[in-house]
């Protein structure tokens, strides 16, 4: 059964070309919004705190602070109303997840920036 579900994903969901990022680093996610008979694009710039699943199922978690009050939202990859994925800063850190991230405040919760 898993076969089966595998061989679906791969055939029929179509893949975008995304840049390559991971927890830590900086991105800004441009997406549709419908309003009405209207579309607009807006964007979400945060730091990536997780990437999970896979295939056509991954998903990622931006968390970005909006005065003092901080604000996470999960995309899929695959979400028909992503529009691309800007990659700003590499951040180096340790792990995958970086859940700790959300309990950090003002100098601390700066990442290091990776030199590639």
């Amino acid at each position: 059964m898993e076969s089966l579900v595998k061989y679906v994903q791969d055939e029929f969901v179509t893949k975008k070309d995304l840049p390559e990022f991971g927890a830590g680093d900086t991105i800004t996610v441009y997406y549709e919004i419908k309003e009405g008979n209207k579309t607009r694009t807006q964007f979400f710039r945060g730091t990536v705190i997780q990437r999970r699943g896979s295939g056509a199922s991954e998903t990622f978690t931006i968390r970005k602070m909006s005065g003092s009050i901080g604000v996470e939202r999960i995309f899929p990859i695959n979400l028909p109303a992503l529009q691309k994925i800007e990659v700003n800063k590499r951040g180096k850190v340790r792990r995958a997840r970086i859940f700790y991230f959300r309990g950090l405040t003002g100098k601390k919760a700066r990442i290091q920036e990776r030199r590639h």
